[in-house]
């Protein structure tokens, strides 16, 4: 009896999930992962920070992603193929079922494994997808052609590349989705933030990137020419990894970018969504001193689940 309640519940909520979804016409964001590359808990971890994560399932964060979902068009699109891509494309489906809404596209960030290592789970072994397009900048779209395993995705056809242009618009439907190129730790592809322009909203989406000083755009000018600027925030301060100099992986931190956009008034702090955090950053917390402070300074923390309309 106790079974049948909750497989009842279940359908229910995804019922009315499919429904609510069925009337909204516009496109929006949905957010599906926020933790860095290795997720959290990371793997071989088992400090303080981290064992609430093993102990409780619930507290699990995938690593950073997002999809555009597209009612009118039926077309769902989603940005990076993680490690957890199995839990979060079920989390799109339940959001965006398959029967009604087809996966348009794969955009990929960069050849770090948080942002790519996903695509395995389209090859023959697994879901064994047809030609699921793939959005990949020159050198990502070479990297993968011609280095295996992913080569293989390419030969057996379970996916499609297609090529990206620095500052050159994809058009979805009534999305417009423009990369462009942002300073990172570049060893086996360049790396992108989007921006993804919907009929009515924009925002960019950076969940990788060196300081904002070494990048030739302003934050805070960015943030106001958008509604919605997803950005990284691996690390929450300075010396958040003991024994390492922080130095070496030049994140900006949440502390900086909360300097750097402190000129801001509340209606423009409130497009700010911090996204991409490390095992150790405190804001995956919701009740860290931390992660309480960043809100009250205006900030928004990703949560999977959100949703934001485009």
């Amino acid at each position: 009896m106790k079974l049948l309640v909750r497989i009842t519940t279940a359908f229910c909520s995804l019922f009315l999930a499919t429904a609510s979804l069925a009337q909204t016409d516009e496109p929006y964001i949905y957010i599906l992962g926020v933790a860095q590359d290795a997720g959290y808990p990371q793997i071989g971890c088992y400090a303080e920070h981290c064992l609430p994560g093993w102990i409780d399932p619930t507290l699990r964060r995938g690593a950073a992603s997002i999809a555009v979902i597209n009612p009118i068009a039926g077309q769902k699109f989603l940005f990076e193929a993680t490690p957890n891509l199995p839990a979060q494309l079920y989390a799109l489906d339940l959001e965006a079922p398959n029967e009604n809404f087809q996966l348009a596209g794969v955009f990929l960030t960069h050849a770090h494994i948080g942002h790519y290592a996903g695509l395995m789970f389209f090859g023959h072994e697994a879901m064994s997808a047809s030609k699921q397009p793939v959005y990949a900048m020159p050198r990502m779209f070479s990297f993968l052609e011609n280095n295996g395993p992913w080569s293989q995705l390419v030969e057996f056809e379970n996916i499609r590349l297609e090529a990206l242009r620095e500052g050159a618009a994809e058009s979805l439907a009534d999305i417009q989705v423009t990369p462009f190129l942002v300073p990172h730790r570049d060893e086996f592809s360049e790396t992108v933030g989007y921006e993804i322009a919907g009929p009515n909203k924009k925002a960019v989406f950076i969940p990788d990137i060196n300081k904002w000083s070494v990048w030739n755009t302003d934050l805070a000018a960015l943030v106001r020419s958008v509604d919605y600027a997803l950005i990284d925030a691996t690390f929450y301060d300075d010396g958040e990894l003991p024994g390492r100099d922080m130095s070496q992986v030049p994140h900006p931190l949440v502390t900086e970018s909360m300097d750097a956009l402190s000129e801001l008034s509340s209606n423009e702090r409130a497009k700010v969504w911090f996204i991409h955090f490390n095992h150790t950053n405190p804001l995956l917390n919701a009740q860290s001193a931390e992660s309480k402070f960043v809100r009250s300074q205006g900030y928004n923390i990703a949560t999977e689940g959100v949703r934001l309309p485009l």
